[in-house]
């Protein structure tokens, strides 16, 4: 009962995201706000296409042009009520549309020029990553508990809110909670830090608690209807394998768990390309059995390959000393191998004290 109530609030925000949202991209546009990477489905009637076959599209979790030339036609002939001739005709539009051709190196360098840089909140741990979580990307936080990945989380969703020229991404936050770990409290204090309004910046963030892991990739297809409204510039999956290892156990359903997880991580990719928002997920640690026990850290991420391919950059926290505690970079294509050390406080993350 409780999951339905939730998904009717998300639908009425949804609704109201829905009448806004169109007014406020071409207001965003007007200002000179950040430019909007994508494109709504409703741009395909133009092209000979009947709302009621985007509607179709819509209840089968499409909302882009872009998610409908990423599609394999295989998928797509799995919407109801869609035929093998409209799909052929849908991809044929979707390409015409969405630039997916090879591309020299220097128009990629270009491309990147528009990716934002959101703080942390600590001076050290940005220059770690070179200015902060990178927007279209997934950024994997990993540690045993009690290491600072859920405050990471909540003091991302105040600092995207941000200017840019303030580290921010001047976008609202979307939170899935699967462990039951979100405060609005540490919000507020945190907000506060950063000169934001609260009740504006509770009002900026969407938050949803999954209760299972097929709720969880539910949410996601919600997650999209909500971005493709309004302006939004992060989302958190916390955690995003701790519904995975209760709901699938033993090794019997091992390749099921997987299989299911790495569904959810190309879901999490897609809507990191699509509209350009920064993917933060955390993972929770397990004791490595072929470590040796007297190592430095024998703990390992859980989730196996499947998640450390799906993360562009993978960081390992632990404690330090008292409320300090030590990032390192465990895998990115840009970063160097290297450590930094950060706070947590009541105003978030800051800077380490000595």
């Amino acid at each position: 009962h409780k999951v339905s109530s939730k998904c009717i609030k998300m639908e009425q925000m949804l609704e109201e995201q829905a009448q806004n949202g169109q007014d406020q991209q071409q207001v965003g546009e007007e200002e000179g706000a950040i430019a909007v990477s994508y494109t709504t489905l409703d741009s395909l009637q133009e092209q000979g296409i009947a709302a009621n076959d985007i509607q179709k599209l819509n209840d089968a979790g499409y909302f882009t042009v872009e998610s409908i030339a990423h599609a394999t036609s295989r998928k797509l002939t799995d919407v109801r009520g869609l035929s093998e001739a409209k799909v052929a005709k849908l991809k044929g539009i979707a390409k015409s549309l969405v630039p997916m051709d090879f591309k020299t190196a220097a128009d990629a360098l270009e491309d990147r020029r528009g990716i934002c840089m959101l703080t942390t909140g600590s001076m050290e741990l940005d220059k770690l990553l070179e200015g902060g979580i990178e927007s279209g990307s997934i950024t994997e936080f990993f540690g045993e508990f009690r290491t600072g990945k859920t405050q990471i989380c909540h003091t991302l969703c105040i600092t995207c809110q941000l200017a840019v020229s303030d580290g921010g991404a001047e976008g609202k936050a979307m939170y899935i909670d699967t462990e039951g770990s979100f405060r609005p409290k540490r919000l507020e204090e945190i907000a506060e830090r950063f000169g934001v309004d609260p009740a504006v910046a509770l009002e900026n963030v969407a938050y949803a608690r999954a209760h299972n892991s097929e709720h969880q990739m539910e949410l996601l297809r919600m997650a999209a209807a909500i971005m493709s409204q309004d302006r939004y510039a992060l989302l958190i999956v916390d955690s995003a394998t701790a519904l995975y290892r209760t709901d699938y156990s033993g090794r019997g359903e091992l390749s099921e768990r997987q299989m299911s997880m790495a569904q959810f991580l190309r879901q999490l990719t897609r809507l990191a390309e699509e509209f350009g928002v920064a993917v933060v997920i955390t993972n929770q640690v397990v004791a490595n059995p072929d470590g040796m026990s007297f190592a430095k850290d024998s703990t390992k991420p859980i989730g196996g390959n499947i998640i450390a391919h799906a993360s562009t950059t993978r960081l390992r926290l632990r404690k330090g000393r008292g409320d300090n505690r030590i990032c390192t970079v465990f895998d990115s294509p840009t970063l160097p191998e290297a450590d930094a050390q950060f706070a947590i406080s009541a105003k978030g993350v800051c800077d380490a004290t000595e």
